[in-house]
């Protein structure tokens, strides 16, 4: 479970910090998609692109990681309204109109990725806990 682990970590890692800079270098996509009810979109995509660097980094940090992994974890609950107001208000980047092809899958992945955020830096080991593992008893 420890070389998947840190396998999983490396590539959110690696994930966050891309997603980081394009937000930060090309924040116009995602000021489009935040929805209307959020203040200074703006602002919030730029915090929202330092929040995944800070969290990439965290997670390359043992005694950041656990937090980086709530952070992320709570960061991915925190953008699911703009996923789903992309998809909702069929929302054109670029010119260009996803097709629920992608918006289906997109939106049901969320959960996992809060998931994946938490079980790669080590706040949960569900589901690969061995049964009886940790257990009084």
């Amino acid at each position: 479970m420890t070389r998947g682990r840190t396998i999983a970590r490396l590539v959110l890692a690696a994930l966050y910090l891309v997603a980081g800079i394009a937000h930060l270098t090309r924040p116009g996509g995602f000021v489009a998609i935040t929805p209307h009810w959020v203040p200074m979109p703006e602002t919030v995509v730029a915090l929202t692109g330092v929040a995944e660097l800070a969290g990439a980094i965290g997670l390359m940090i043992p005694r950041l990681r656990y937090a980086a992994g709530v952070g992320l974890a709570l960061y991915a609950l925190c953008v699911w309204p703009a996923n789903i107001n992309h998809a909702v208000n069929d929302i054109a980047l670029g010119g260009r109109h996803l097709s629920w092809w992608y918006h289906g899958p997109r939106l049901a992945l969320q959960p996992v990725i809060i998931w994946w955020a938490l079980w790669a830096s080590g706040v949960i080991d569900w589901p690969f806990r061995r049964r009886g593992e940790g257990d009084a008893g």
